[in-house]
Protein backbone atom coordinates (compact mmCIF):
# COMPACT_ATOMS: atom_id res chain seq x y z
CA UNK A 1 0.00 0.00 0.00
CA UNK A 2 1.39 3.30 -0.80
CA UNK A 3 -0.36 6.33 0.56
CA UNK A 4 0.52 10.31 -1.48
CA UNK A 5 -0.04 13.26 -0.64
CA UNK A 6 0.57 16.47 -2.83
CA UNK A 7 1.54 20.13 -2.21
CA UNK A 8 2.74 22.86 -3.65
CA UNK A 9 -0.28 24.00 -5.65
CA UNK A 10 -1.93 27.34 -5.61
CA UNK A 11 -2.63 30.93 -7.99
CA UNK A 12 0.21 32.12 -9.95
CA UNK A 13 -0.20 34.53 -12.82
CA UNK A 14 0.95 33.51 -16.23
CA UNK A 15 4.48 33.40 -16.94
CA UNK A 16 5.00 32.35 -13.62
CA UNK A 17 6.23 29.06 -11.87
CA UNK A 18 5.14 26.57 -9.42
CA UNK A 19 6.84 23.16 -7.70
CA UNK A 20 4.54 20.56 -6.87
CA UNK A 21 5.61 17.67 -4.63
CA UNK A 22 4.47 14.37 -4.12
CA UNK A 23 5.41 12.78 -0.60
CA UNK A 24 4.62 8.74 -0.55
CA UNK A 25 4.74 6.63 2.44
CA UNK A 26 6.60 3.14 2.94
CA UNK A 27 9.38 1.61 2.16
CA UNK A 28 9.00 0.52 -1.23
CA UNK A 29 8.71 3.96 -2.94
CA UNK A 30 11.92 2.89 -5.62
CA UNK A 31 9.74 0.44 -6.78
CA UNK A 32 7.12 2.47 -8.26
CA UNK A 33 7.08 4.17 -11.69
CA UNK A 34 5.41 7.67 -11.08
CA UNK A 35 3.35 9.90 -13.25
CA UNK A 36 1.38 13.55 -13.32
CA UNK A 37 -1.78 14.08 -13.66
CA UNK A 38 -4.15 16.83 -13.93
CA UNK A 39 -7.70 17.13 -14.83
CA UNK A 40 -9.58 20.21 -15.41
CA UNK A 41 -13.51 21.38 -15.03
CA UNK A 42 -15.77 19.19 -17.61
CA UNK A 43 -12.28 17.61 -18.92
CA UNK A 44 -10.74 14.14 -18.73
CA UNK A 45 -7.99 13.37 -16.49
CA UNK A 46 -4.72 13.51 -18.59
CA UNK A 47 -1.03 12.63 -17.90
CA UNK A 48 1.36 15.15 -17.90
CA UNK A 49 4.58 13.71 -17.00
CA UNK A 50 5.74 10.09 -16.33
CA UNK A 51 9.00 8.89 -14.62
CA UNK A 52 10.52 5.63 -14.17
CA UNK A 53 11.36 3.72 -11.01
CA UNK A 54 15.13 5.16 -11.15
CA UNK A 55 14.49 8.39 -13.02
CA UNK A 56 16.29 7.57 -16.24
CA UNK A 57 13.61 7.80 -18.14
CA UNK A 58 10.49 10.71 -18.86
CA UNK A 59 7.85 11.71 -20.69
CA UNK A 60 5.86 14.49 -21.10
CA UNK A 61 2.39 15.71 -22.62
CA UNK A 62 3.40 17.23 -26.10
CA UNK A 63 1.90 21.13 -24.55
CA UNK A 64 4.35 21.22 -21.25
CA UNK A 65 7.16 19.97 -23.41
CA UNK A 66 9.99 22.28 -22.25
CA UNK A 67 8.11 23.79 -19.10
CA UNK A 68 7.62 21.41 -17.07
CA UNK A 69 10.22 18.74 -15.57
CA UNK A 70 9.55 15.72 -13.09
CA UNK A 71 11.98 14.74 -11.15
CA UNK A 72 12.40 11.77 -8.36
CA UNK A 73 14.56 11.74 -4.69
CA UNK A 74 14.27 8.09 -3.81
CA UNK A 75 16.00 8.66 -0.30
CA UNK A 76 13.37 11.39 0.18
CA UNK A 77 9.83 9.09 -1.15
CA UNK A 78 9.23 12.44 -3.20
CA UNK A 79 8.06 13.08 -6.39
CA UNK A 80 8.34 16.90 -8.16
CA UNK A 81 6.90 18.66 -10.75
CA UNK A 82 8.34 21.40 -12.13
CA UNK A 83 6.25 23.63 -14.17
CA UNK A 84 7.63 27.32 -15.45
CA UNK A 85 5.91 29.54 -17.99
CA UNK A 86 2.78 28.74 -16.59
CA UNK A 87 -0.30 29.01 -19.08
CA UNK A 88 -4.15 29.73 -18.22
CA UNK A 89 -4.86 26.24 -19.80
CA UNK A 90 -2.99 25.23 -17.32
CA UNK A 91 -5.63 25.32 -14.47
CA UNK A 92 -6.62 22.08 -13.11
CA UNK A 93 -6.36 19.80 -10.37
CA UNK A 94 -2.98 18.39 -10.36
CA UNK A 95 -2.90 14.49 -8.70
CA UNK A 96 0.20 12.65 -8.58
CA UNK A 97 0.36 8.68 -9.24
CA UNK A 98 1.94 5.55 -8.25
CA UNK A 99 2.26 2.58 -10.47
CA UNK A 100 4.15 -1.26 -10.35
CA UNK A 101 4.65 -0.89 -13.58
CA UNK A 102 8.03 -0.57 -15.19
CA UNK A 103 6.38 2.59 -16.85
CA UNK A 104 3.22 3.52 -17.77
CA UNK A 105 1.41 6.94 -19.98
CA UNK A 106 -2.32 5.48 -19.31
CA UNK A 107 -4.46 6.44 -15.90
CA UNK A 108 -5.60 2.68 -15.85
CA UNK A 109 -1.73 1.28 -15.20
CA UNK A 110 -1.61 3.70 -12.07
CA UNK A 111 -2.36 1.66 -8.75
CA UNK A 112 -1.91 4.69 -6.24
CA UNK A 113 -3.56 7.92 -6.09
CA UNK A 114 -3.27 11.43 -4.16
CA UNK A 115 -5.72 13.44 -3.50
CA UNK A 116 -5.21 15.93 -5.25
CA UNK A 117 -3.65 19.62 -5.34
CA UNK A 118 -5.41 22.48 -7.09
CA UNK A 119 -3.43 24.82 -9.69
CA UNK A 120 -4.79 28.13 -11.12
CA UNK A 121 -3.12 30.43 -13.00
CA UNK A 122 -4.42 33.33 -14.10
CA UNK A 123 -4.11 35.41 -17.13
Amino acid sequence: QVQLVESGGGLVQAGGSLRLSCAASGRTFSSYAMGWFRQAPGKERELVAAITRSGGATSYKDSVKGRFAISRDNAENTVYLQMNSLKPEDTALYYCAATRMAFAESSEQYDYWGQGTQVTVSS
